[in-house]
């Protein structure tokens, strides 16, 4: 669906969020809605990421692409097969039941998603993935948590490299073997899915850049936060700006109109 202007619709998945400990929202960060507007040039439109209010079908129908979103709640391990713990965290088990079959959904019909953080992990798990559920108790491996204290601005500071496969997806994206990310997350990839190739990793191994094998459209997804100075970063800019050409070719070939098909490989 297009608007009226011309603009392609991404849908940006909310999470639950409770202001005051009593009102029960479903929110976007603002970063995600001025990425996706500003820098991919499409319609930001949040998401009530509940199985009680949409369908993967409406979703699908209303929607040229998704931002998959970072969130404070994690993947519920029963979904890759394993027992909830407390290191795993809180859930959202409403957000599990819409992002995964929609992802899956969007990777047969070659419809656009980007993923980010909790994003990247839920590709890897619709996918038949499994993932750690908390990576600085693994040996060898950094912290990768957003610092508990100071201002935006250091919170989402650049902090480790993340090195892509040579002549890979990613490499050609970037001009760069090599960026610069900020670094958020407790979680990360296990063992990746069947179809998921990993094409970044940062310094300890921790995969950071990932996309779904022999996908017919744009399945890009990183841990990091792009949405963070997408406008000015020169790794967020290259990546929003190729994800919204993706979601601007599916909203062209829906209306019949000849467009590039902007494939990831």
């Amino acid at each position: 669906m297009t608007t009226q202007t011309g603009r392609p619709v991404v849908g940006i998945i909310g999470n639950m969020n409770m202001i005051n400990d009593e009102y029960p929202v479903h929110a976007g960060g603002t970063m995600n809605s001025e990425a996706v507007a500003k820098v991919a040039g499409c319609l930001p439109l949040i998401i009530p990421s509940d199985p009680h209010y949409v369908t993967v079908p409406e979703l699908l129908d209303l929607c040229d692409g998704f931002l998959l979103t970072g969130g404070r709640p994690n993947v519920h391990p029963a979904e890759y097969g394993e027992e909830e713990t407390p290191a795993h965290g809180s859930f959202d088990r409403c957000r599990d039941a819409i992002t995964l079959p929609l992802i899956r959904a969007c990777v047969e019909r070659g419809q656009p998603f980007l993923g980010i953080c909790r994003g990247f992990q839920e590709v890897n798990v619709a996918l038949g993935g499994t993932l750690y559920p908390e990576i600085r108790d693994l040996p060898g491996r950094m912290n990768h948590r957003m610092p508990p204290d100071g201002t935006m601005e250091e919170k989402f500071a650049l902090r480790h490299p993340v090195r892509f496969t040579e002549g890979g997806v990613f490499h050609r994206l970037m001009g760069a073997a090599e960026v610069m990310t900020n670094t958020l997350h407790g979680q990360g990839i296990n063992r990746p899915g069947p179809r998921i190739v990993i094409d970044g990793e940062a310094p300890d191994g921790t995969p950071e850049a990932i996309y779904v094998k022999d996908a017919p459209g744009f399945t890009l997804s990183v841990q990091w936060h792009p949405e963070w100075n997408a406008a000015g970063d020169p790794v967020s800019r290259p990546l929003f700006t190729a994800f919204g050409q993706a979601v601007a070719a599916w909203a062209g070939a829906r209306r019949g109109l000849p467009a590039r098909h902007l494939r990831q490989a």
